[in-house]
């Protein structure tokens, strides 16, 4: 089981952007994103896909709070709940697939510009699911893309294409449901 903590890096924990958010006001206007998505197989195979990640809103203080509560009061199943009737915050594509709407998008400053953390409330794709003895998709309920921005909008990320939240010793971790990590590179800020 691939267990994935979001710490340095661009990778935070969950929990501390949620918190983020508070000391950062939502901002208006759209933005896009393009990247590419790569995987590699512990058999030394290379996938490739184009990602468009279209950030409609960032999340309000109150917003951030709100599902920071419910979260921390019933897991997982308490934060898709929370997350019933409010307006998505963008999107994600995966290749030439549907796009996914967003519901959760962060925003915190960084030494290097910015990290967004957006995340779906359900999975895009379970990446493995078609080899011998892959793990069961249930509970894998997210999707989650931390990208790391610089002043020229141009970075790099990581993808969790179906992912669980929880709460470990105090931590919110993503557990991707891959067994290898999915790098968004060349990330481009196109609007």
């Amino acid at each position: 089981m691939h267990l994935r903590q979001m710490a340095s890096n661009g990778m935070c924990a969950l929990a501390v952007l949620i918190i983020a958010a508070g000391s950062a006001s939502a901002q208006a206007g759209r933005e896009t994103f393009k990247a590419t998505a790569t995987v590699k197989t512990a058999s030394a195979a290379t996938t490739t896909a184009p990602v468009t990640i279209t950030v409609d809103r960032k999340m309000s203080e109150r917003e951030a709070e709100t599902l920071k509560a419910a979260f921390t009061a019933g897991g997982a199943a308490a934060l898709r709940k929370a997350l019933v009737g409010v307006a998505p915050t963008g999107s994600l594509q995966l290749g030439g697939g549907a796009p996914t709407p967003t519901r959760l998008t962060i925003e915190r400053p960084t030494d290097k510009g910015r990290l967004l953390t957006i995340v779906t409330d359900k999975p895009v794709l379970f990446l493995g699911a078609g080899v011998p003895g892959a793990k069961p998709k249930e509970g894998y309920d997210f999707a989650v893309v931390d990208l790391e921005i610089d002043a020229t909008g141009a970075g790099s990320g990581t993808l969790a294409p179906a992912a669980k939240i929880t709460l470990k010793q105090g931590a919110f971790t993503v557990e991707d449901y891959a067994s290898e990590l999915v790098k968004l590179t060349g990330v481009t800020l196109v609007k």
